[in-house]
């Protein structure tokens, strides 16, 4: 993008071409106005204050920290869209299409419009799925939802090209960056409950059991019963006690 190479050169091609289709002017501006922030910001502040609102009413005993972090985490993700793009633009300084030409703007790519939508829209579809995602339970709508924000950014950068605010590497280079957002936004929020309490055992092998031909292994304070049949009863001590001299162990005395 910093330089005038094939690259740039095919892709300024490509985006006059969709600026001549025969999209619809007032189909590609609705896309295209999705990007702003006067319109992406409300969607994600009403998405954050349900997630706040569902996070309380699930579980009131959460710790703070676990309930706020994932829209905390979602409103600092927008946030970083223009203290990333706004120097990018500065630094590569791009110029726009023929239409924007003479006009106040210093770069053009990225495009600040792509990613705001990419980031707010992306974001709050993540919100609405989280709890799901995170305690494992069944996708159910999450890939239809995915679907849709895809379909609604894929809408916003043939919007934004249709109309002539940018190239098309300039929509997909903010694709890109909100891609790292999106994925940082996950890797924060998107841990398990017991991802921090499970802790892996190293160095200790099974417990090795009783070897063979070990003997019981007694409790602490119990000695070993000995055996009933080992015992002489009482019937055998009194037969022994009444056997009279020349008679057999057995025989009746008289």
């Amino acid at each position: 993008m910093a330089d005038h190479g094939p690259l740039r050169a095919l892709d300024e091609r490509l985006g006059r071409a969709v600026a001549a289709s025969a999209v619809p002017s007032w189909l590609a501006q609705f896309f295209a106005d999705l990007g702003n922030a006067s319109v992406a910001l409300p969607v994600l502040l009403v998405v954050i204050g349900w997630a706040v609102w569902r996070g309380y009413r699930s579980d009131p005993a959460t710790g703070p920290a676990r309930r706020w972090l994932p829209p905390l985490a979602a409103a600092l993700a927008l946030a970083a869209v223009p203290a990333l793009v706004v120097p990018l633009k500065l630094w590569l300084a791009r110029p726009g299409p023929p239409r924007m030409a003479g006009g106040a703007h210093d770069g053009f790519y990225p495009s600040g419009h792509g990613a705001t939508a990419a980031v707010a829209y992306g974001v709050a579809a993540l919100l609405l799925t989280h709890d799901r995602r995170r305690t494992g339970r069944p996708a159910a709508g999450r890939l239809p939802l995915a679907a849709g924000v895809a379909l609604l950014n894929a809408g916003v950068g043939i919007g934004l090209v249709r109309q002539g605010y940018h190239w098309p590497l300039d929509v997909l280079g903010s694709w890109c960056l909100a891609g790292v957002l999106l994925a940082v936004w996950c890797a924060v929020c998107d841990r398990r409950p017991d991802d921090r309490n499970t802790q892996p055992d190293h160095g200790r092998g099974p417990d090795p059991g009783p070897g063979p031909g070990a003997g019981p292994d007694p409790r602490p304070g119990t000695e070993p019963r000995p055996d009933r049949d080992s015992q002489p009863g009482p019937d055998s001590s009194r037969s022994s006690r009444d056997v009279g001299p020349g008679q057999e162990p057995g025989t009746p005395v008289p």
